[in-house]
């Protein structure tokens, strides 16, 4: 089976961070995005993909060569953002007859897919929602999915899609696509996916959903921070310091130095990260970020960042230096 990973998208809400990575390689409860998605996708078996990338693409080629090495992927650029349908129909000269996995890049999850992999149908990840306008939403009689539509005014559900799909079809799939784009069939501006899906659904294929409840937003530096705690309250790894007090849950990487510092609760502290006299909680210092004598809640400083001084609150991007006084 293979995994199609779509990453091309700027980030422009995560921003000044994104200036310096792509959106999927910021860290999130000790590994960027990616990794999470990499660690899921290969846990169920998965072994091959392709990703979908867009600016910065070099950086994400390296990180999964170096990080993944015995994961085969082929990279596909994405020159035009011009939708997810667009992202899977460029992708799809690398698409056979096997089933295929397609994994948003700006999410996390956590779903045990092994049902769903062995199941019979194509199946789409599902979610209740309070507010599903701003999602594809799923329509579903009989435990069948009867008609999908991306991001109505007047939803008739609650059920949002959540960027999970198992299709069993991915030739119907790949023809939906060309039809899509020949007849330049736009929704909101973008070729998307879940029209395609919906061809799909109208030329007869069964579509069933499948509940997603550990589905955890990165798209925003507010949502990145409340996924950083989500992570961390189920797989903390804090460890004794001396001259530290820890408060879990954290992830603390282990080539980190802390010395004469309160961390946590729901931080997550980088690789090379160097921390000193501070007090930092719900927080996440990213690889090699520098902070000295300083109080942070509720931040995101990025890679190679340093900070000295004292505030109480930070949102700055990679390769940063300031200083309060």
């Amino acid at each position: 089976m293979r995994a199609i990973i779509p990453v091309a998208g700027v980030g422009s809400r995560l921003r000044p961070h994104t200036f310096a990575l792509p959106k999927v390689l910021l860290n999130v409860a000790g590994k960027p995005i990616l990794g999470h998605i990499l660690d899921k996708i290969v846990g169920e078996g998965i072994h091959e993909g392709t990703i979908v990338v867009g600016l910065m693409g070099d950086k994400i080629r390296e990180y999964v060569s170096q990080a993944y090495p015995a994961f085969h992927a082929e990279y596909v650029e994405q020159e035009e953002r011009l939708g997810l349908g667009h992202a899977i129909y460029i992708s799809r000269h690398t698409i056979g007859t096997e089933p295929i996995l397609i994994i948003l890049g700006d999410t996390i999850f956590d779903v045990d897919l092994t049902p769903v992999l062995k199941g019979r149908s194509t199946a789409i990840g599902v979610k209740a929602v309070e507010d599903p306008r701003r999602f594809g939403v799923a329509e579903v009689e009989n435990g069948r999915i009867t008609k999908l539509v991306e991001k109505p005014e007047k939803p008739a559900t609650n059920l949002a899609v959540v960027g999970l799909y198992y299709v069993r079809n991915p030739k119907l799939l790949a023809e939906c696509l060309d039809d899509l784009v020949a007849r330049d069939r736009r929704t909101k501006g973008e070729y998307q996916l879940t029209d395609a899906l919906q061809m799909m659904i109208e030329r007869g294929e069964p579509m069933v959903p499948f509940l997603v409840e550990g589905w955890y937003d990165c798209g925003s530096p507010e949502t990145l921070l409340s996924t950083n705690q989500a992570l961390l309250e189920k797989h903390s790894t804090g460890r004794a310091i001396p001259g530290v007090v820890v408060n879990e849950p954290v992830y603390i990487a282990p080539t980190a130095v802390l010395t004469n510092c309160i961390i946590g609760p729901n931080t997550s502290v980088g690789d090379g990260a160097e921390i000193s006299d501070s007090v930092i909680r719900n927080s996440i210092i990213s690889e090699s970020a520098k902070v000295y004598g300083a109080l942070l809640e509720n931040s995101i400083v990025g890679n190679g960042s340093v900070l000295s001084g004292s505030y109480r609150r930070i949102n700055v991007g990679g390769a940063s230096e300031i200083d309060f006084f």
